[in-house]
């Protein structure tokens, strides 16, 4: 077979690897899934917690641990490979259901979850990344869309599934051997099935271009805040994790105090996840109208549905407006992370995607804490009102800032180099 066929990118053409990295990103977020609706009410019903500011101090640790690996996650794989970071993502997760089931006090479970961090963020980065290695241009929304749409349903899944098994047996151990098979399962198909994709990504890009081969501060610089539209992208995406943190603290909590029970609240919880399942239609629309129309509607529809919540009682209004939120997060989360991949020179795009899934993930941190404090300090009600309007103002600022990134017809152009080309790779600074 000739390179050039070998390098060739596209999803039909690299479906088998393709689909592997679909059922790993599934169950990526199984493993995050598991504790979703079981987790928070373990802490208050099993080990005594009583502050909400204590119980979101796991999601805390996740968020900001995520946060910074998926800065080093974007440039290890640029420098290592895809397949190494993946393998070692899935390592760390194998202590997570031991630490669950056994683990006698609330800070067990707060290093619990720096390593599920850790998991996430390295997992889920080489996962999006190797889709697009693999996808072509044409096809980038579409390859992020799929990718967040089964990683989502494993969230969801995961929120369920763990549910059932709490309600009929008991909060732990049981809903955690199925998350010790879930991580087994995965770290054996990185190790024996999965091939490297970084050539593909280094075959794509023209290191000629006077945007290639920008050395990793300079990417730092560039996806944080030397260009506008990145920005916005930014902040963002920041924002947005803030009803994914409420979904996790916040909802379970909240419906629980009004009678709802965990069954049920597993089932409202993942029919806001499942709604994610329709990354898949929404990337690939935005493959054909831009990424900056779906992103807007989507931070105004999810602020919407979780203000929506707090006014209504009942099981299905409830999981009717969990399903609407999750709609608006499917419009804007995979077309969000669309935007850097289209901005970034494929020579850098890996480490430019890190820059912002960092600025993305630290939100789950913020957001626990400003969550937290809401509930603690006000009410359950303070944290929806609260989340609501920052998605409000964040959709604003993307609307005013954020031009469209399409490779075909964006009117994005990049900001002029501050310095002269660099002549080393981002993964060699």
């Amino acid at each position: 077979m000739s390179e050039a066929t070998t390098l060739k990118q596209g999803i039909r053409e690299h479906l088998g690897q393709f689909s592997l990295h679909v059922l790993l990103v599934f169950a990526t977020g199984l493993t995050i899934g598991s504790e979703r609706t079981v987790v928070p009410v373990l802490g208050e019903d099993v080990l005594g917690v009583e502050s909400f500011l204590v119980i979101g101090s796991f999601v805390v640790s996740f968020g900001f641990v995520k946060a910074l690996l998926n800065l080093y996650a974007g440039k290890w794989g640029e420098e290592y490979g895809r397949k190494p970071v993946l393998v070692l993502g899935w390592l760390t997760a194998l202590p997570i259901p031991i630490i669950l089931i056994y683990a006698p006090s609330w800070s067990w479970i707060t290093v619990g979850n720096v390593l599920l961090g850790i998991n996430q963020a390295l997992t889920w980065s080489m996962a999006i990344n190797a889709k697009i290695d693999l996808a072509s241009p044409d096809q980038r929304g579409l390859a992020v869309g799929i990718d967040e749409a089964f990683g989502y349903t494993g969230v969801a899944a995961g929120a369920w599934i763990t549910g059932v098994i709490a309600g009929r047996t008991s909060l732990r151990p049981e809903p955690f051997y199925f998350l010790a098979v879930v991580v087994v399962l995965a770290l054996l198909i990185s190790i024996f099935l999965i091939k490297e994709t970084v050539h593909l990504a280094q075959h794509e890009g023209d290191d000629d271009h006077h945007d290639a081969n920008l050395p990793f501060n300079e990417v730092l610089k560039r996806a944080t805040y030397g260009d506008r539209t990145l920005f916005a992208a930014a902040q963002a995406g920041h924002i947005e994790n803030f009803v994914d943190t409420l979904f996790w603290i916040a909802v379970p909590l909240y419906l629980t105090s009004q009678g709802l029970a965990i069954e049920a609240v597993g089932v409202v919880v993942g029919v806001h996840s499942a709604m994610y399942f329709l990354q898949i239609g929404t990337g690939g629309l935005a493959d054909r109208i831009g990424r900056r129309p779906p992103v807007i509607a989507g931070m105004f529809l999810a602020g919407a549905g979780v203000l929506g919540m707090v006014f209504v009682e009942g099981y299905l209004p409830w999981a009717a407006l969990a399903a609407v939120s999750g709609l608006g997060m499917a419009l804007l989360y995979p077309n969000l992370m669309t935007v850097p991949s289209d901005a970034a020179h494929p020579s850098w795009r890996s480490a430019g995607m890190g820059v912002y899934r960092m600025w993305r993930d630290a939100g789950y941190g913020v957001g626990a804490i400003l969550i937290g404090l809401a509930m603690q300090f006000v009410n359950a009600e303070a944290a929806f009102y609260m989340t609501a309007i920052l998605m409000f103002v964040s959709g604003a600022i993307v609307y005013l800032w954020m031009e469209e990134t399409h490779p075909e017809f964006g009117t994005h152009e990049p900001p002029a180099p501050a310095t002269k080309p660099a002549t080393r790779p981002a993964s060699e600074d």
